[in-house]
């Protein structure tokens, strides 16, 4: 049992993450019809705006400290955050440690910004061109992007931690009733699904029960009667391609402290993503957050290794799997809707 527990425990920081990103691919083709290959990359950036605040609110100068002394006898050469000397050095080392959180308040109006431009100054131009039109030129694009990053920020990952109020990890089975220590969570982990839910909440709360939402949501379904109605539909769509991208982009702000950020990472998340929003249903917001989160708890149950002793490499393809048998069951997914992608 406990085992069971914590397995479901393992898939859900990453059926997060993958249902975050889904979700925010589902979202932009759900408005504007077209199948983003850069998504992954945004995910990538949003990360990167973490290591970028981080590295700002760390820069530093040097001081001598005539009170102490180097190797050599000389007066110590001292590097002082700039910080420090604004805040104070408590308030200056509280920044400096909670420097991912605060990369949220960063990330938001940086990812936005680049969501219009990217629509703007190129997807707008492949909205009537057929969709193997639109992914070619979106991962040619997550393709420079990537570059981008890794030109800037090198090859290697870097790690970025999480505020030390929250290292550590919590105890369940203690809470549960099992012996102390058997199945225990990072805290951070626990951190990052509670976030992903809010922001799930707060993305569905905001179509369903806000104007612009409402009319977001008349749009995807009929386009052309919500714009003979005099409404600019045009430009809610471009204001959801943004808010699409900070989704995305705060996704990999806040799983900086899980998997240190490196300038292939949204690559990664992007393919298995796409499988996620497949498997969820084209077009469909609940399939793509429901199959987010059972992708993931499946792929963590199928990375045992009792599972893994006897069908080796099985956590590799599994998700693969599980979608070829869906879509040979539900050519639309799990909660697609008719006449998407069949054309």
């Amino acid at each position: 049992m406990e085992a069971i527990i914590l397995q479901i425990l393992n898939g859900l920081d990453k059926g997060s993450a993958y249902a975050l990103i889904a979700l925010g691919l589902t979202l932009i083709f759900g408005t504007l019809g077209v199948v983003n290959f850069a998504h992954g990359a945004l995910f990538m950036i949003g990360a990167f705006c973490a290591v970028t605040l981080s590295r700002i609110i760390s820069a530093s100068h040097t001081i001598i400290d005539d009170t102490q002394v180097d190797f050599l006898g000389n007066p110590l050469k001292v590097e002082v955050p700039y910080v420090y000397d604004w805040f104070g050095q408590q308030t200056g080392e509280a920044i400096i440690d909670w420097a991912v959180p605060l990369s949220i308040l960063f990330a938001i109006p940086v990812m936005m910004l680049i969501g219009v431009v990217m629509e703007r100054g190129l997807i707008k131009h492949f909205y009537k061109r057929p969709h193997a039109d639109q992914i070619l030129v979106t991962f040619g694009l997550a393709i420079v992007l990537q570059e981008i990053i890794k030109y800037f920020y090198g090859a290697n990952p870097i790690p970025t931690p999480a505020p030390s109020a929250f290292t550590g990890s919590f105890d369940f089975g203690a809470m549960l009733g099992f012996d102390p220590n058997l199945i225990i969570y990072p805290y951070w982990r626990i951190i990052y699904f509670v976030f992903a839910a809010v922001i799930i909440g707060a993305v569905f709360a905001f179509l369903q029960f806000t104007t612009f939402g409402m009319v977001v949501r008349a749009g995807m379904a009929d386009r052309e009667t919500v714009g003979l109605l005099g409404i600019n539909i045009d430009r809610r769509f471009t204001i959801m391609f943004g808010l699409a991208a900070a989704v995305a982009g705060l996704a990999g702000v806040m799983y900086t402290p899980i998997n240190s950020p490196n300038y292939h990472m949204g690559m990664d998340f992007l393919v298995l993503s796409f499988v996620v929003v497949v498997v969820g249903g084209m077009g469909s917001l609940p399939g793509a957050v429901l199959a987010g989160f059972l992708l993931g708890i499946l792929e963590s149950f199928a990375s045992m290794g009792a599972v893994l002793e006897i069908l080796p490499g099985l956590n590799q393809i599994i998700i693969y799997l599980v979608a070829i048998i869906i879509l040979l069951t539900r050519p639309r997914g799990l909660m697609g809707r008719k006449g998407v992608m069949e054309d």
